[in-house]
C-alpha cells in the first residue's frame, strides 16, 4: 500500500500505526481515508504513539475510531474535520491535536460549545498541567487576566469569547489570540445553530486571517462533512466521516407521541408518565435511563414526582440498604436532592454545586443511580451514557425568546447518549412529542440533520463588525471576506436554497444599508470604514436596530434615568421577550407611576429593571429577573458608552449610576457607595442611611466611624484606604468677583482640585442655566476652566461648575457662585 503519511517532523511521535497494513486496504474513490483502514489493527497503547504525553489522556489504548485518525492529526500539517458518532472517544482526537502542538512549542485553543463545558475542561486537563503545561479558561471582560492569557499553552474558550478576543486581537490585553497555532472546534455542527451559528462561522473565518492556526473540527454529526471540509481547506486525507458502525453501542431511535391538551403544566405530566413507561422495562432489566427536560426547575419536579410514581409501581430500584451511599447522599448541598439519591432517583443541572453534580455522575456511573433528570447540558458534555434516553421536552422557555424549540442538534446529542459501552449492546432513544411534530421529529431520525450557515440571519452586524475591526477596507476586501465564509460554501454546494447566484450583490446591499444607515463610511474609491456608531455597535454586539435606538436617544435634549431604562427595554435584543397573562399585575403594579410606550414583553422588562433598581423584584417576575437583567447591564454599559460619545460625560454618568442601581438594586443616594470594594450593596444601603454618599464621604468619615457604624476594625479600614482610590473634588473660584456693572465683562479662571484618586470627568459651566464652557479630561490633580463674566440684562448671575464621573456611578459635585449686577 501507498504510503500517504507525510513524514514525521517530531521525535516524540512513534508509528505503531503503519504495523498491520495490507495491500488489500485500497484508498477510497473519493480519495478519504478508508473507513476500513487498520480496523484490524489492534492494542495501540496510547504510551506507543505519544510516550510523553501518555498522562494526559485518561484511557491506555486507542480504539478503532481514534486508531484511524490518529495519523492524520499527528503526521500531517493540513485542516482536520471528523465526524464520529456520541461516545466514540472523539475527545481523544482534540487531545491529539493538542498534544502535537505542544510539542512543537505552540498554544492551542480549544472552543467548547458551551460555558459550562470550559469549566470542565480546565478540571479535566489538569493532566497537562501535570505534565508542566498551562490550561486557561478565557472567562468575562472582567475576569480576564491577560498575562496568564498570554502564557498560556492551552486555551479554553466558547464561540462568544473567541469572537470578543478576535474582534480585539489588536490590543494589548487581547493579542494572545493572535499566537494560536492550533484551534479545535468541539462540536462544529454548531454552525447550525440558529443563535450562535453565525458568530462561530464569522469568527473562525476571522483566525484563519489573523493567524492561520491549523483547524481540527470535530461533530457527532456531520450529514453534509464535505462542505464543512471544503470550507477549512482540509483535504480528503484529513477528511473522516465515521458511521454509525462506529459507535460503541447500536442505537434504537423512535419517537413517543401525546395528544396535548389547554393546561401546559398537566402536558409535562403527562409526557413525563410516558418517558416513566419507556424506562420503566429497562430499569427493570438492571438498566439505567436518562430524561431530558427543558429547564432546572422541570429536573427537580420531574424526579420528585418520579419518586412517588415509581414507589406505586413497585419498581425495584434505589440503594437504601447501602450504609456508606446512604450516609454520603445526606452531605449533598441540595435537600431536594438529598431526599431522592436513597431511591434511585437524581437530577443533574448547572445550578447545582459542583460537588453535588461529581456525586450525581459518579454514582450513575457506578449504578447506584437508575433513573437520572437532565438538562440539555449533559448531553453536551459529561460522558454519562445510560441505556435507555428519554427526551421528554422538545421546547423550552427562553426569557428573552419565549417558547422555542430545542434544536435539532440538540436532540441528536441527547439522543447520543443511549447505550453504555462495555455493559449494553444495544440503546434506546426515544422523543416524547406531539402528535403534530411526530414526523418531523421521525425525519430527523432518520435523515440527520445537514449543517446549514446561519450568517444570512445576521449579515448586516457580522459585516459591520469586520468594517468596524479595519479587516476589510474596500469593496473587493468584502467579496474576499465573503468567500472565506461557510454561507459561501454551503450556497455553492446549495445555489437555488441560497440564491447564489445573487449572493453578492446581496452583500453589496447589506454594505449599501450600512452606509446609509450611518454605520459605514465609503469614500469615492469604495473604500469603507466604520463611523462611531459602527464601531460601538460591534464592541458591544449590539444588534444595529438597538444601536440606532441607542444614538436617537443621545441626540435628544433631555436625558432622563426612565428615558435610559426605556431605551434598553425596548431594545431589538429583548424583542422576543414573553409577557405571561400571570405576570400583568406584577408588571402594572411596578410601573404604576412609570410613563411608557412599552407594551408586552418589553414592557415587562422594563418592570424588572425598575424594580431592580428598588431592590423589589415581584415574585411573579423572579423566574426570568436574572437573566434579563445580566443582558440589561450589558446594554446598559452599552449605552453609557454612547452617550459618553454622542450627547457627553453628564449623559454618561446618568447611564453609569443606573447601570449600578439596576445591578446592586440601591437608592440613588447610596449608588456612588457601590463603586468603593467592599461595600455590598447591603452595606451602601446601611452606611447611605448613615449619612454617607460617597466615597470622598467615606474617607472623610475614616475607619472610627466605620466601626461605630458596625463594621469590624479590619473590614472599616480596608473599606477606608479603598474609598481614597475615588475623585474627592474642591473647586477654588479664584479672584471671581462678587459683582459686575451692566455691560462690563472680566475673564477669570476657575479651578478643580482633587484630592483623592484620579478619574476621567467632564467640567460644565453653566450661568443662569444656560452653558458656558465644557471640558473633558483626566482628573489626577487639578485643571483650569476659564470663565467669562459678563454684565448681562439680569439682576444676578448664578454660575454652577458642575463634576461628573462618566465611568463611575458617583454623583456629580456641584459648586455655585453669584454675582450681582449693578
Amino acid at each position: 500500500m501507498e504510503k500517504r503519511l507525510c513524514r514525521r517532523r517530531s521525535p516524540l511521535l512513534y508509528d505503531p500505526f503503519r504495523s498491520g497494513l495490507s495491500d488489500s486496504d485500497p484508498p477510497r474513490s473519493d480519495g478519504r481515508r478508508s473507513l476500513a483502514a487498520r480496523s484490524g489493527v489492534r492494542g495501540v497503547k496510547v504510551t506507543e504513539v505519544v510516550p510523553e504525553f501518555a498522562d494526559a489522556f485518561g484511557f491506555e489504548e486507542f480504539n478503532r475510531m481514534q486508531r484511524e485518525a490518529a495519523p492524520a492529526i499527528l503526521e500531517r500539517d493540513e485542516n482536520v474535520v471528523a465526524a464520529a458518532p456520541t461516545a466514540s472517544g472523539k475527545t481523544a482526537l482534540a487531545e491529539l491535536a493538542i498534544c502535537r502542538t505542544l510539542d512543537r512549542g505552540g498554544t492551542a485553543l480549544f472552543i467548547a460549545p458551551l460555558r459550562a463545558l470550559t469549566n470542565e475542561k480546565e478540571s479535566e486537563w489538569e493532566r497537562f498541567e501535570d505534565l508542566g503545561y498551562s490550561v486557561y479558561v478565557v472567562t468575562g471582560e472582567r475576569d480576564l487576566n491577560p498575562r496568564r492569557a498570554e502564557r498560556a499553552d492551552i486555551l479554553v474558550m466558547t464561540p462568544e469569547k473567541t469572537d470578543s478576543a478576535t474582534r480585539k486581537h489588536d490590543s494589548a490585553r487581547y493579542s494572545f489570540v493572535a499566537d494560536v497555532d492550533c484551534c479545535v472546534i468541539d462540536e462544529v455542527h454548531l454552525l447550525d445553530s440558529d443563535t450562535r451559528g453565525g458568530v462561530l462561522e464569522v469568527t473562525v473565518s476571522r483566525l484563519r486571517r489573523i493567524c492561520d492556526p491549523r483547524v481540527v473540527a470535530l461533530s457527532a454529526t456531520m450529514p453534509n462533512i464535505e462542505d464543512v471540509a471544503a470550507w477549512l481547506d482540509a483535504v480528503p486525507e484529513t477528511t473522516f466521516e465515521f458511521g454509525e458502525e462506529y459507535r460503541p453501542v447500536d442505537l434504537h431511535a423512535g419517537v413517543e407521541t401525546y395528544t396535548h391538551g389547554d393546561n401546559a403544566f398537566a402536558d409535562k405530566y403527562r409526557r413525563l408518565y410516558s418517558a416513566l413507561d419507556l424506562a420503566e422495562e429497562h430499569i427493570r432489566e438492571d438498566g439505567q435511563a436518562l430524561v431530558f427536560v427543558s429547564s432546572r426547575q422541570d429536573a427537580v419536579r420531574a424526579a420528585g414526582k418520579s419518586r412517588d410514581e415509581i414507589a406505586k409501581r413497585d419498581v425495584p430500584m434505589g440503594a437504601r440498604g447501602d450504609y456508606d451511599f446512604h450516609t454520603d447522599a445526606k452531605e449533598l448541598d441540595d435537600d431536594e436532592l438529598a431526599k431522592a439519591a436513597p431511591d434511585g432517583v437524581a437530577f443533574h443541572h448547572a445550578g447545582l454545586s459542583k460537588d453535588d453534580r461529581d456525586r450525581v455522575e459518579e454514582w450513575f456511573k457506578q449504578g447506584k443511580i437508575q433513573l437520572l433528570f437532565s438538562t440539555s447540558t449533559l448531553a453536551w458534555g459529561v460522558n454519562l451514557p445510560a441505556r435507555c434516553v428519554v427526551i421528554r421536552d422538545t421546547k423550552y422557555h427562553d426569557p428573552l425568546e419565549g417558547e422555542v424549540d430545542i434544536s435539532p442538534l440538540d436532540i441528536l446529542q441527547m439522543l447520543g447518549r443511549a447505550g453504555r459501552p462495555g455493559y449494553d449492546d444495544v440503546g434506546y432513544g426515544w422523543v416524547v412529542c406531539d402528535r403534530a411534530d411526530a414526523d418531523k421529529y421521525r425525519k430527523l431520525l432518520r435523515e440527520g440533520k445537514e449543517i446549514e450557515s446561519r450568517l444570512a440571519e445576521d449579515l448586516d452586524s457580522h459585516l459591520n463588525a469586520e468594517i468596524a475591526m479595519g479587516t476589510i477596507r474596500d469593496l473587493d476586501d468584502v467579496m474576499s471576506w465573503l468567500e472565506t465564509t461557510f454561507y459561501y460554501q454551503r450556497a455553492k454546494s446549495k445555489p437555488a436554497a441560497y440564491d447564489f447566484e445573487n449572493l453578492r450583490g446581496r452583500v453589496r446591499e447589506t454594505l449599501e444599508s450600512l452606509v446609509a444607515r450611518g454605520f459605514v463610511e465609503m469614500g469615492e474609491d469604495l473604500s469603507v470604514r466604520g463611523t462611531a456608531l459602527g464601531r460601538l455597535a460591534s464592541k458591544y454586539y449590539l444588534r444595529l436596530e438597538t444601536a440606532e435606538r441607542f444614538h436617537d436617544l443621545c441626540e435628544r435634549e433631555q436625558i432622563s434615568a426612565d428615558g435610559i431604562l426605556e431605551a434598553v427595554a425596548g431594545a431589538e435584543e429583548f424583542h422576543s421577550v414573553s409577557a405571561r397573562q400571570s405576570e400583568t399585575d406584577a408588571v402594572d403594579a411596578v410601573l404604576s407611576d412609570v410613563s411608557t410606550t412599552l407594551e408586552d414583553g418589553p414592557r415587562k422588562v422594563l418592570a424588572i429593571l425598575h424594580a431592580g433598581m428598588a431592590n423589589s423584584t415581584p415574585a411573579d417576575l423572579r423566574s426570568d429577573a436574572w437573566i434579563i437583567r445580566q443582558n440589561a447591564l450589558r446594554l446598559l454599559s452599552a449605552l453609557r458608552e454612547f452617550l459618553g460619545e454622542f450627547a457627553g460625560p453628564r449623559a454618561a454618568n446618568l447611564a453609569r449610576r443606573v447601570e449600578a442601581r439596576v445591578e446592586h438594586g440601591v437608592p440613588r443616594e447610596a449608588v456612588g457607595l457601590t463603586a468603593v470594594d467592599g461595600i455590598g450593596p447591603n452595606r451602601a444601603r446601611s452606611l447611605a442611611t448613615g449619612g454617607l454618599h460617597s466615597p470622598a464621604d467615606v474617607v472623610d468619615a475614616g475607619a472610627d466611624e466605620l466601626e461605630r457604624a458596625g463594621l469590624s476594625t479590619g473590614v472599616a479600614e480596608r473599606i477606608a484606604k479603598n474609598a481614597e482610590n475615588f475623585p474627592a473634588i474642591e473647586v477654588s473660584w479664584g479672584s471671581f468677583p462678587d459683582d459686575i456693572a451692566p455691560g462690563e465683562n472680566e475673564m477669570c479662571e476657575v479651578t478643580v482640585r482633587n484630592a483623592g484618586g484620579g478619574a476621567a470627568v467632564g467640567v460644565r459651566v453653566t450661568v443662569n442655566d444656560v452653558e458656558m464652557t465644557t471640558k473633558e479630561a483626566y482628573l489626577s490633580d487639578s485643571l483650569s476652566v476659564p470663565v467669562g463674566v459678563f454684565g448681562a440684562n439680569a439682576e444676578e448671575l448664578e454660575f454652577v461648575v458642575e463634576v461628573t464621573f462618566p465611568g463611575e456611578p458617583l454623583h456629580p459635585v456641584r459648586a455655585t457662585r453669584t454675582v450681582d449686577v449693578e
